[in-house]
């Protein structure tokens, strides 16, 4: 089982505290989560800091094994298989939420939305590898807990995806429950 203790000692994480991660185990009950496979749109992130990026608040970068027989292949589109932009960008969102529970953040992860997206390239069956960057430009870890972050998404070493300004908040229950 993954540790519990101390998850932000940690610079990397495997695919099995990841999946501890989705069932509430890595930050505590009511913290943040990442979504279980097939959402889970990481392998391993390779990893994380309080202080890197090109902003020098936060850097975290994961990677993504793609091969021909993920779900989203056999129906986006039939005929034509192609990762879905949507899930792209969830991941990157889904990075900026893990960032904050690592940090010590408390509530549930939450996208509260995103400035410019771009997509110049396709994530096909013949990519093997996903490798997701995100910069940490702001963060707030009071009452309000909020990430943003700008990211991108490189198919085997290419560029294709561009997002600026990730929002992402830590909810309590209480402000999930309005």
């Amino acid at each position: 089982m993954a540790e519990t203790t101390s998850p932000a000692v940690k610079d990397r994480y495997d695919y099995e505290e990841l999946l501890a991660c989705a069932r509430g185990e890595l930050f505590g009950p009511g913290n943040a989560q990442l979504p279980a496979p097939p959402m889970l749109l990481f392998h391993r992130i390779v990893t994380i800091n309080k202080d890197g990026g090109k902003y020098g608040k936060g850097y975290i970068e994961a990677e993504f094994d793609i091969t021909p027989d993920l779900w989203f292949f056999d129906c986006h589109f039939l005929g034509d298989p192609v990762m879905p932009g949507s899930l792209g960008l969830d991941a990157m969102w889904q990075l900026v939420g893990f960032f904050l529970g690592w940090i010590g953040g408390k509530g549930r992860g939450r996208a509260l939305g995103c400035g410019n997206v771009k997509f110049a390239g396709q994530v096909t069956q013949d990519i093997t590898k996903v490798v997701y960057k995100v910069d940490m430009k702001r963060v707030i870890n009071r009452s309000l807990v909020m990430g943003l972050g700008d990211a991108v998404l490189e198919a085997d070493g290419k560029p294709i995806y561009w997002a600026e300004d990730l929002r992402v908040g830590l909810m309590s229950p209480e402000a999930l429950a309005r």
